[in-house]
């Protein structure tokens, strides 16, 4: 099994490409990462402004 921490380069030109489907996970993955640290951040923040 490949080490999640070490960086892959791009696939050479004879190799396919990863699978669709998991293209789209990681995708959807990353996205929904990304809104709950947005959402986080912004209710850490309210809950600042609101507390003096």
């Amino acid at each position: 099994m490949a080490d999640p921490i070490k960086p892959v380069g791009p696939p050479a030109d004879n190799e396919k490409p990863a699978p669709l489907m998991r293209r789209l996970i990681w995708f959807i993955a990353l996205a929904l990462a990304g809104l709950i640290a947005v959402a986080a951040v912004s209710y850490l923040l309210r809950a600042i402004l609101f507390m003096g």
